[in-house]
């Protein structure tokens, strides 16, 4: 069980939002690429980066920050990245600048054939962000919430190839909450690819229920709000995580 510390952008500044509210950021660091170096001291395995105004803008608005992070990070681990990615050449790209997996959220619900092309073209790169309601899912930032059920648009994804699916339960993220494991898991269930949960992660009690159920396909997990307030030690918890996934 993988705990990926999530590095949102806003404006140049790593922040957390509240049910991805951008009226409720909280800035925890002015310089993200300082606070990717802290996560990986910390034992960070692999990064999950938003360009939050890009999410919004249907266009990367955070380059300059998400360069220096990759400039800083290098090879070290894999990096993931979403928000605003809508076209190939955007993903080539980013790619190109050293990150390993493209988060495709509302351009793949909104145009999937651009989806199936991403795949096509970079295969082994593209995941999908499924950010749900109520097991309906959001788009444009978490703005607008469609009519698309969670479990049918990730089969359809899953079939046009897309490596790994994030879930992350908008009413929670941010809130310290917990995750929502019911959902969480009916999703990995029906699909054959990895799930990685999202939203909510606020204790260890939280990471030994997801470790509990991981067989069913669940391979991480977005660290976000916790480990910046302290509410979870990043070091701690993947090492807890660790002992309790030694079969």
């Amino acid at each position: 069980m993988l705990l990926i510390p999530a590095i949102d952008i806003k404006d140049g500044h790593c922040v957390r939002l509240e049910q991805g509210d951008m009226k409720k950021a909280t800035v925890f660091s002015e310089d993200p690429a300082a606070m990717a170096k802290h996560w990986i001291a910390k034992g960070a395995r692999r990064l999950h980066l938003v360009d939050l105004n890009g999410a919004f803008a249907g266009k990367p608005k955070n380059e300059a920050a998400i360069k220096a992070i990759m400039k800083t990070v290098g090879d070290q681990i894999p990096v993931q990245i979403g928000g605003g990615i809508r076209d190939l050449e955007t993903i080539e790209r980013l790619l190109d600048d050293g990150v390993s997996t493209i988060i495709i959220g509302t351009a793949a619900v909104k145009n999937p054939g651009f989806l199936q092309d991403a795949c096509t073209a970079f295969s082994g790169h593209i995941m999908v962000g499924l950010d749900a309601r109520d097991g309906k899912v959001a788009i444009d930032g978490w703005s607008k919430l469609t009519g698309h059920d969670v479990i049918d648009l990730a089969k359809k994804f899953e079939d046009y190839g897309a490596e790994a699916i994030i879930y992350t339960d908008i009413g929670r993220d941010g809130m310290l909450q917990g995750i929502n494991l019911e959902a969480t898991v009916k999703l990995a269930q029906s699909v054959r690819i990895p799930v990685i949960a999202s939203g909510g992660l606020s204790s260890k009690k939280d990471i030994e229920a997801l470790c509990k159920v991981e067989d069913e396909g669940i391979m991480g997990v977005i660290a976000g709000r916790s480990i910046y307030t302290g509410d979870l030690d990043l070091t701690e918890a993947q090492q807890y995580a660790d002992k309790l996934s030694v079969k």
